[in-house]
This record gives structure tokens, C-alpha cells and sequence, in this order.
């Protein structure tokens, strides 16, 4: 059965796929059964890992992580050799579209095709092309599975044209998108201030992990250089390093080997780091979709958790009112330091 659904951040989505794949997969050496795509490499790279996670005791099937930014010539050795074709394809439209131009990846066995945050790849025109290409050099028999945290109403009609009666799994009300378990807070600022502020914050919380949110890869640049100059464990991660060095300060920050990432929102959804508690808003996002995923890295698996965002403009509180109208939430100014960290650390 084909299956549309629509989840809170951090309510295992993943999981859902990654294990409805394994349990249903007969691999057959040199033929890819399943293919989940999805629309950044980061994203890409982390489903590959919950495979690995969930299939350690399935020694005969193989999973694989293809996408841009590196060199193809691996990933055509891989499917040209038996041993080594994956029988789970994870990767993102643009590298996989191009194996399949090429010859190089067959489909002609997929049983279950997955787009994971599936509005971002069907909102964009050309990613979509893409996606639709691979979808149709698939078999007409498979399974198609979509999932994303949101969805909108417009989205949905797309979604269901690759798919045949679908189990359509909705969070009905949008005020249940919020995050349960998750402190919002917001301050007021100028500009100026906001160095300051962000200081004052890692100075008196307690947490475990935070994610800075920035709006320019420029300013993730800068942010992430303040704070390192301050003694701050900082790494950032932004669209414009190498594939490689991405991949390297994700694992970085996952393997606890950093406190802060300063990100762009290229970080913002679907990544999952279990030891994030606080995300602060630097720069407030564009949209209240984007202030979602990007809150919903912290408080994940309904553990607690803190969100903080700076307001320096007509802009920024437009966005503020959007989040608190659409999701029907209080954002309250922050107390005093003091206040906060007596929650923070309880």
C-alpha cells in the first residue's frame, strides 16, 4: 500500500520507512530494491546511517549513499560490481538521475520508492522534474512511501499523482505541529546587540548541544569565527563548502566532538542530532514552515528542549506573529537569564 504522511519533527519518520524496507527486502545481489530520496546530501548521508543502525544484524543486505558534489566514478564501481550493488539506494535527485542517464543504475527491480521531506523536492520545479525522470524508470508494481513535517494542502494533490490509493496519514490541526515538550522564547534586539546577547546566553545555560541559526553563509562565516575567538567549542556548516567538509563537521558535531553548530538552513530539516537541547534563532527564518524544522532540531523524541529567537525587525516579528497565528502558540519574550537557566537546568 502506498502511504503519504505528514509528521511532527522528531516523531521517527525515518524509522518508519528504514524499517518497513528491511523487513519486506529479499536481496538479490546486483539489483537495488529500494531507493529513498531525498533533497540534501547531509539528509542523505543520515538515512544511510539509520540503515546501518537498524540492519546490523542483516549482514546480507547492503546499503549505499549517493549524491553531488564528489566524484561519480566511485559510485559507478560500486553498482558495476555484484559484491557490492547496494540493494538500498539512499541519494539525492540530481547524482541519481544522472547514474540512470548513464546506464549505470538500473531500476527495473525497485520495490518501494521513498521521498523523505518530499514537499521541498516537489516544490521545486526542477528538483521534481528529477524526481519525476527516476520515478518512471521505475516498474508500474511498487510501493511509493512520502514523508515529510509539513505539507501543504497544495503539496498533497502533487504527492498523490505517484501514487495509487494511498494510506494518507495527516496531523489534521496545524497547531499540533508544534513541539511538544519544547520552550519557545523570543527577544527583542537591535541589530547590534545581538553578539552580545548570544553570549550572554552560552555563558549562563546549561545544554548539551545548541544550533545557531543564520541567514547567509557570509554571516555563519563570521558568527562561527566571534565565537571561536570567544573560546566557544563552534564548528558551521553552510551550501558553499566541499561535500567532503560538510560531511566531515556533520560527523564532527554528531560524534560530540563540537557543543555549537552555527548552520544555515541548509541544516534546518531532517537532521537529527539527539544531544541538541537549545536552538537559537540569530537570524529569524523567512517562513513559519522554516521556523518549524528549524526548532524541531532541539526537544527531539519529545525529550525537553529550548528554542530562542532574536527579533531586530518589522520583518523578523512579522514571521514571529505567522509562527504563533498558523500554530496557535504563545511565544513569550524571555525572562531574565536567571529564570531561564533555573528551567534550562532542571
Amino acid at each position: 500500500m502506498d502511504v503519504l504522511c505528514q509528521a511532527k519533527s522528531g516523531m521517527g519518520k525515518t524509522a518508519v520507512f528504514v524499517l518497513a524496507t528491511l523487513q519486506q527486502i529479499e536481496p538479490v545481489d546486483g539489483e537495488v530494491a529500494v531507493i529513498v530520496l531525498c533533497h540534501t546530501r547531509e539528509l542523505a548521508f543520515q538515512i544511510k546511517n539509520e540503515y546501518a543502525r537498524f540492519s546490523k544484524y542483516l549482514p546480507d543486505i547492503r546499503t549505499e549513499v549517493f549524491y553531488g558534489g564528489v566524484q561519480i566514478n566511485k559510485d559507478i564501481e560500486i553498482l558495476k560490481d555484484k559484491a557490492k550493488c547496494p540493494h538500498i539506494l539512499v541519494g539525492t535527485p540530481g547524482r541519481v538521475l544522472a547514474l540512470v542517464r548513464e546506464k549505470h543504475l538500473k531500476l527495473n527491480s525497485i520495490k518501494h520508492f521513498v521521498l523523505d521531506e518530499c514537499d521541498k523536492m516537489l516544490e521545486q520545479l526542477d528538483m521534481r522534474r528529477d524526481v519525476q525522470e527516476i520515478f518512471r524508470a521505475t516498474p508500474h508494481h511498487k510501493q511509493v512511501m512520502m514523508f515529510s513535517a509539513t505539507l501543504s494542502k497544495e503539496t498533497r494533490p502533487v504527492c498523490k499523482k505517484f501514487m495509487q490509493n494511498p494510506l494518507e496519514i495527516y496531523v489534521d490541526d496545524e497547531a499540533k505541529l508544534t513541539l511538544h515538550g519544547l520552550v519557545q522564547y523570543y527577544c527583542k534586539m537591535e541589530e547590534n546587540e545581538k553578539n552580545r546577547q548570544l553570549n550572554d546566553l552560552l555563558d549562563s545555560l546549561e545544554f548539551n548541544q545548541v544550533c545557531i541559526f543564520v541567514r547567509s553563509v557570509a554571516r555563519a562565516n563570521e558568527l562561527n569565527r566571534i565565537l571561536t575567538d570567544c573560546n566557544f567549542p563552534s564548528i558551521c556548516i553552510h551550501s558553499q563548502m566541499s561535500q567532503d567538509e560538510r560531511i566531515k563537521r556533520y560527523r564532527s558535531f554528531k560524534e560530540f566532538e563540537k557543543r555549537i553548530m552555527v548552520a544555515t538552513d541548509i541544516f534546518g530539516r531532517g537532521i537529527d542530532i539527539e544531544r541538541v537541547n537549545i536552538v537559537v534563532n540569530y537570524d529569524m527564518p523567512d517562513s513559519a514552515d522554516t521556523y518549524l524544522h528549524r526548532v524541531g532540531r532541539a526537544g527531539r523524541f519529545g525529550t525537553k528542549g529550548l528554542a530562542i529567537s532574536f527579533v531586530s525587525s518589522e520583518d523578523d516579528t512579522k514571521v514571529l506573529n505567522d509562527v504563533q497565528s498558523r500554530f496557535e502558540i504563545n511565544i513569550n519574550p524571555m525572562p531574565d537569564l536567571a529564570e531561564v537557566s533555573a528551567f534550562n537546568a532542571s
